[in-house]
């Protein structure tokens, strides 16, 4: 479907990647990291054709259909969302105005013997073919199932597009890109601007679609239940795993043990190379073998491991004092903007040490409600805080709204007290900000780094209930794991808003969701509440009932039983089909693991790895669709 042809790209510094040759077959589901500025987007735009490679191509088959979404996109629309899609597929367009166009001739003309009213007629039926090919008739109802999946209600299809926030915009363009099934789908960082809802629903679209997926994401779980194989591109070249990101760590975790073993081994071989070359090189009689350790050490290939800055990043939230058993009321709280109402009544009393996530769809309120807590905003009714309760907040435009004229040091330095102040660049440190850093302006910062920059803040100002408002936004993976180890040990008590689902997981005791203009208690698992919700969302068909003899339904009855009877041995089955190749799956991950990618004899194995993974993924479908049936 895709082949990379000994591709690369320079930049002015140097490669981004160099000599790329893989292949990408159709169905496959592959998720593309590496750290901040290694070219993962840049990769996408070559393969979207934005862009040229430098050296080397991309082949794909004649009249292949892309979609490609962005980080980017600006989109400046008066039409109304639902029409941003309707009018969206260009061949559609033509089909519907023809059609319309051979009808309205058709209505007015006479001559019905004649060879161009045939003619029209002859058309007319191939453009109703060609109408019914691309789904033409569902098309509406697909255009409102996708919207909806992403969290537009049915009120919002009718508004302007100009209307709607860059967040939403995206959602819009990337139903734009959904409903016309392009048969490759390049996503950057598509869970950004989503909720927690829709980024299950988007999870179990691409789950289901039979196209090439390519997927940039900071979110592992989304990227471990979409994904089964993984690019890193590191060190100018592109390492390829046949493994979701989880698997992908833990083989390439040990690989680079490997390597970093190799490596010392390599330094301390070249160290002594060198010190016999120094020695020799200056006498006559040994001026020859010291050019030919100098030969050798040129030709020798130098192992290079591309170091994890984040390993050596230690984060913990300091605890102030300890407050007295509650922590926060609230009395009759409620918030409205004009008609608008997001929440009324809600009345909780929040104890000592709780672990909160505030969940629910984008606008509902969530972050109004914690800048109601911090008594930033006016509202309805009353917010209190316990005895000794010292609050830190994290604002979701937290790094947004750092003083971009000011450095880094001086950035925390405004916020540091007391004897802490003297260790301020050993602090900096393990936020990954070296001593060349904390001289620059916040504004060249990346937005990861003013986040990092921001929770640093955080960290120098003690507190005992913390309230955070999406701190994981514009942090990569290994980012977020050192964020939620330090608020797995907090002392304190916290309220967390996020849409990352791996990161809530197993974070958080309670989970407080808005529905209905409410805050709802839930005791669930975060699996247990989104599968409430997903469920919720499914729409019943209308069943009528009419009226039937009872031989009719004895009838029927016994055909029920029969077909149950057939289906439940069908998928005992196949039950025992999928246990059988994930018997041989399980065998071939541990032959992989011990496998060289360099020797050509692993590109065998691992053909042979996709191939019965295919298979199992084709048999968990049809699975599914008989246990549909069954219930």
């Amino acid at each position: 479907m895709i082949n990379l042809d000994n591709l690369g790209y320079f930049l002015p510094q140097g490669y981004l990647f160099q000599g790329i040759n893989l292949q990408i077959n159709k169905g496959e589901k592959v998720g593309l990291v590496g750290k901040n500025g290694a070219g993962k987007s840049t990769l996408l735009r070559i393969l979207s054709g934005k862009i040229k490679p430098t050296e080397g191509g991309i082949h794909t088959p004649k009249g292949t259909n892309i979609g490609f979404l962005t980080q980017d996109i600006k989109i400046d629309s008066t039409k109304t969302v639902f029409d941003f899609l309707n009018f969206s597929n260009e061949r559609l367009n033509f089909i519907r105005t023809r059609l319309n166009e051979i009808n309205d001739q058709l209505v007015s003309r006479t001559d019905y013997e004649g060879e161009s009213y045939l003619a029209l007629l002859d058309e007319l039926s191939e453009l109703n073919h060609d109408f019914q090919l691309i789904d033409g008739f569902q098309w509406e109802e697909k255009i409102t199932t996708t919207l909806n999946g992403l969290g537009f209600s049915d009120k919002d299809l009718h508004c302007s597009l100009d209307t709607f926030s860059g967040g939403w915009k995206m959602r819009a363009e990337l139903a734009r890109i959904l409903v016309n099934d392009p048969d490759i789908l390049l996503l950057d960082e598509p869970t950004n601007h989503l909720d927690i809802i829709s980024i299950s629903w988007l999870e179990s679209y691409l789950q289901r679609f039979d196209g090439v997926v390519i997927i940039i994401s900071h979110d592992r779980m989304f990227l471990d239940n979409v994904t089964k194989r993984t690019l890193e591109i590191s060190l100018s070249k592109i390492f390829d795993f046949p493994f979701p990101f989880t698997k992908y760590k833990e083989v390439r975790s040990e690989e680079l043990e490997r390597l970093s073993s190799a490596k010392k081994q390599q330094d301390k071989e070249i160290k002594q190379t060198e010190t016999l070359i120094n020695k020799f090189r200056a006498k006559s009689s040994k001026a020859a073998f010291a050019q030919s350790l100098i030969k050798k050490l040129e030709k020798t290939e130098r192992i290079e491991i591309e170091k994890d800055p984040t390993s050596r990043m230690k984060l913990t939230f300091p605890l102030s004092v300890q407050p007295g058993k509650w922590v926060l009321e609230m009395d009759n709280l409620g918030k409205s903007y004009g008609e608008k109402l997001l929440f009324k009544n809600v009345n909780i009393t929040l104890g000592r040490g709780e672990k909160i996530a505030l969940l629910g769809p984008n606008g509902v309120g969530k972050s109004t409600l914690l800048k109601a807590v911090m008594k930033e905003i006016e509202f309805e009714g009353t917010v209190n805080y316990g005895h000794n309760v010292k609050v830190a907040y994290f604002a979701q435009d937290q790094a947004e709204n750092l003083d971009k004229n000011k450095s880094v040091f001086e950035t925390v330095d405004d916020v540091a007290k007391g004897e802490i102040r003297k260790d301020l660049r050993t602090i900096l440190g393990t936020f990954l900000f070296s001593n060349e850093d904390i001289e620059k302006k916040v504004s060249v910062l990346s937005g990861g780094e003013r986040t990092r920059l921001s929770l640093c803040q955080l960290l120098l100002s003690p507190s005992n209930f913390l309230i955070l408002d999406e701190p994981t936004n514009h942090l990569d993976i290994q980012s977020k794991d050192v964020l939620k180890r330090a608020l797995k040990n907090y002392e304190g008590t916290f309220i967390i808003v996020s849409h990352d689902r791996e990161f809530l997981q197993d974070l958080t005791n309670r989970i407080w969701d808005i529905e209905n203009h409410n805050l709802k208690i839930h005791h669930f698992t975060l699996q247990e509440y989104l599968d409430y919700k997903m469920n919720r969302k499914v729409i019943q068909p209308e069943v009528k009932k009419e009226p039937v003899k009872i031989l009719k339904q004895d009838s029927q009855k016994q055909n029920d039983s029969n077909l149950n009877s057939k289906l439940e041995k069908e998928i005992r089955n196949l039950e025992k089909e999928i246990e059988s190749i994930e018997g041989e799956l399980k065998k071939m991950d541990e032959l992989i693991s011990q496998l060289d990618f360099e020797k050509q004899e692993s590109q065998f194995v691992l053909s042979e790895y996709n191939k019965k993974k295919k298979i199992l993924d084709e048999l968990m479908i049809s699975w599914e669709e008989k246990l549909i049936q069954l219930e």
